[in-house]
Protein backbone atom coordinates (compact mmCIF):
# COMPACT_ATOMS: atom_id res chain seq x y z
CA UNK A 1 0.00 0.00 0.00
CA UNK A 2 1.26 3.38 -0.72
CA UNK A 3 1.65 6.32 1.35
CA UNK A 4 0.99 9.90 -0.18
CA UNK A 5 2.24 12.68 0.83
CA UNK A 6 -0.18 14.84 2.22
CA UNK A 7 -4.20 14.16 3.77
CA UNK A 8 -5.37 16.21 0.66
CA UNK A 9 -3.72 14.13 -1.52
CA UNK A 10 -4.78 10.79 0.35
CA UNK A 11 -8.02 12.20 0.16
CA UNK A 12 -8.38 12.79 -3.77
CA UNK A 13 -6.81 9.45 -4.24
CA UNK A 14 -9.25 7.39 -2.02
CA UNK A 15 -11.90 9.23 -3.49
CA UNK A 16 -15.34 7.47 -4.07
CA UNK A 17 -18.34 8.94 -5.24
CA UNK A 18 -22.35 7.34 -4.96
CA UNK A 19 -22.98 8.70 -8.04
CA UNK A 20 -20.39 8.11 -10.48
CA UNK A 21 -18.57 4.20 -10.94
CA UNK A 22 -15.96 5.58 -12.57
CA UNK A 23 -13.29 8.52 -11.00
CA UNK A 24 -13.15 10.12 -15.19
CA UNK A 25 -17.25 10.25 -14.76
CA UNK A 26 -17.29 12.26 -11.79
CA UNK A 27 -16.46 15.92 -12.03
CA UNK A 28 -15.36 16.35 -8.38
CA UNK A 29 -12.50 13.24 -8.70
CA UNK A 30 -9.46 15.32 -9.53
CA UNK A 31 -6.20 13.13 -8.70
CA UNK A 32 -5.83 9.02 -10.23
CA UNK A 33 -3.21 6.86 -8.88
CA UNK A 34 -2.03 4.12 -10.41
CA UNK A 35 -0.24 2.20 -7.72
CA UNK A 36 1.96 -0.29 -9.65
CA UNK A 37 3.12 2.41 -12.01
CA UNK A 38 3.24 4.44 -8.46
CA UNK A 39 2.26 7.23 -11.07
CA UNK A 40 -0.24 10.52 -10.00
CA UNK A 41 -1.71 12.58 -12.57
CA UNK A 42 -4.87 14.85 -13.03
CA UNK A 43 -7.92 13.84 -14.60
CA UNK A 44 -8.75 14.91 -17.75
CA UNK A 45 -12.73 15.42 -17.40
CA UNK A 46 -13.31 15.25 -21.25
CA UNK A 47 -15.21 11.82 -21.31
CA UNK A 48 -12.61 9.27 -22.20
CA UNK A 49 -9.85 7.88 -19.39
CA UNK A 50 -7.04 10.74 -20.17
CA UNK A 51 -4.82 11.91 -17.14
CA UNK A 52 -2.18 14.68 -17.40
CA UNK A 53 0.86 13.37 -15.40
CA UNK A 54 2.40 15.27 -12.32
CA UNK A 55 5.44 15.23 -10.79
CA UNK A 56 4.41 17.71 -7.63
CA UNK A 57 1.64 17.33 -4.89
CA UNK A 58 -0.89 20.37 -5.42
CA UNK A 59 -1.62 21.10 -2.30
CA UNK A 60 1.31 20.36 -0.55
CA UNK A 61 3.98 20.59 -3.04
CA UNK A 62 6.19 17.80 -2.18
CA UNK A 63 8.10 15.54 -5.03
CA UNK A 64 5.80 12.74 -6.11
CA UNK A 65 8.04 9.05 -6.82
CA UNK A 66 8.87 8.75 -9.98
CA UNK A 67 6.88 6.90 -11.95
CA UNK A 68 7.73 2.69 -12.08
CA UNK A 69 6.12 2.26 -15.03
CA UNK A 70 9.18 1.28 -17.18
CA UNK A 71 10.52 -1.02 -14.21
CA UNK A 72 7.29 -2.60 -14.26
CA UNK A 73 7.89 -3.62 -18.21
CA UNK A 74 11.06 -4.73 -17.72
CA UNK A 75 10.45 -6.97 -14.00
CA UNK A 76 7.59 -8.61 -16.41
CA UNK A 77 10.14 -8.89 -19.33
CA UNK A 78 13.02 -10.72 -16.83
CA UNK A 79 10.59 -13.05 -16.01
CA UNK A 80 9.60 -14.30 -19.69
CA UNK A 81 5.68 -12.28 -19.24
CA UNK A 82 4.73 -10.74 -22.08
CA UNK A 83 1.80 -8.32 -20.56
CA UNK A 84 0.10 -8.16 -23.76
CA UNK A 85 0.20 -12.06 -24.60
CA UNK A 86 0.07 -13.35 -20.97
CA UNK A 87 -2.13 -12.76 -17.85
CA UNK A 88 -0.29 -10.89 -15.83
CA UNK A 89 0.24 -12.05 -11.91
CA UNK A 90 -1.27 -10.42 -8.88
CA UNK A 91 1.21 -9.03 -7.38
CA UNK A 92 1.73 -7.07 -10.83
CA UNK A 93 -1.18 -5.56 -10.25
CA UNK A 94 -0.64 -3.18 -7.75
CA UNK A 95 2.49 -2.15 -6.25
CA UNK A 96 3.65 -5.19 -4.67
CA UNK A 97 5.90 -6.05 -7.12
CA UNK A 98 7.93 -3.26 -6.00
CA UNK A 99 9.25 -4.70 -3.26
CA UNK A 100 9.79 -8.35 -4.65
CA UNK A 101 11.82 -6.38 -7.16
CA UNK A 102 14.03 -4.92 -5.36
CA UNK A 103 14.44 -7.89 -3.05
Amino acid sequence: MSDHCCEMMRSQVDWSCDEHASAFDCPDALVLFIPKYQEYGLIVHDGGSAKVGIGFCPWCGKRLPESQRDNWFDELESRGIDPDEDGIPAEFQDDRWIGMARA
